[in-house]
């Protein structure tokens, strides 16, 4: 899985910080939009997934706004000062949120960010696995109702209703779900 260019927002009221941040995460291979405030960071982030949203400590305001985004599936790096990178990673970890310290080398940060990546990526397989598994799982349940009712309205077996449907979503060429809607429209 290859990816053109990562939309990263980064969420700073520090200059130095955000001019660093700049200067490394280039395009074409990134997209980066920076934020001073908070709430502006908040709607961004309800408007459109980012890959990663980098956020500055700012005196614990940047903590919140972490946790509050932790079921996106945006990878989340906090930056937090060495003073409180033990306390705040601890804090964070079982969100899933990604901690570095500041102030931060270029080498740091690049490494960083391709864990950041990385991360991302898990998370978009992660994610494309869940809703194929329920998608299947609502097959099933659907397929089951259609059973249930070849069973109670035309006195079938399971196996005789399981038999029908596959054999006749077999011979229409169709999927089992779409005849499986059909007997649940006609019988339900």
């Amino acid at each position: 899985m290859t990816v053109d260019s990562h939309s990263v927002l980064v969420v700073t009221k520090d200059s130095k910080i955000s001019s660093l941040i700049e200067t490394m995460l280039i395009a074409p291979l990134f997209e980066t939009s920076i934020v001073s405030d908070f709430n502006e960071a908040r709607r961004r982030a309800i408007e459109r997934v980012f890959n990663i949203i980098l956020v500055d400590f700012a005196d614990g305001e940047g903590v919140d706004f972490a946790t509050d985004l932790a079921d996106s599936s945006s990878t989340i790096m906090l930056m937090v000062p060495a003073e409180h990178f033990e306390q705040v990673s601890y804090k964070v970890e079982s969100y899933g949120i990604l901690t570095m310290n500041t102030p931060f080398d270029q080498f740091y940060f690049y490494n960083m960010i391709k864990v950041a990546i990385a991360v991302n990526y898990k998370v978009q397989i992660l994610s494309s696995q869940t809703t194929k598994l329920k998608e299947k799982m609502e097959e099933i349940r659907i397929v089951n109702r259609a059973k249930m009712l070849l069973m109670s309205n035309l006195k079938m077996s399971e196996q005789e209703a399981h038999r029908y449907i596959e054999k006749e979503a077999m011979d229409r060429c169709t999927k089992r779900i779409t005849l499986a809607q059909e007997i649940i429209r006609t019988y339900g």
